[in-house]
């Protein structure tokens, strides 16, 4: 079954450039459903990265980065001030 999927021109040209950057490269003809085919099925394997690439930001963060960035914490046995930071940062 073949459906059709419109696109903005420059995404079309991009396209067709890859396309034929594919085939320079490697001798192969490839058509554009064999190459969206297989964009389609890599991002679908890396899915959270295409998933995370439509936040609006990185800020807030995520429960998980949240977590991580705890489990790194560690106490360096000196009381720091708010008012020392600076000092402590920048000598």
């Amino acid at each position: 079954m073949t459906t059709a999927v419109k696109v903005h021109d420059d995404a079309k040209s991009r396209l067709e450039e890859l396309q034929a950057e594919i085939r320079l490269e490697t001798g192969h003809n490839v058509t554009q459903q064999e190459l969206l085919t297989r964009l389609i099925d890599e991002a679908y394997e890396s899915r959270e990265d295409v998933i995370d690439s439509f936040r609006e930001s990185s800020v807030p963060l995520t429960a998980a980065e949240k977590e991580a960035m705890e489990r790194n914490r560690f106490h360096s046995g000196v009381d720091t001030e708010e008012r020392d930071v600076d000092d402590v940062l920048y000598g």
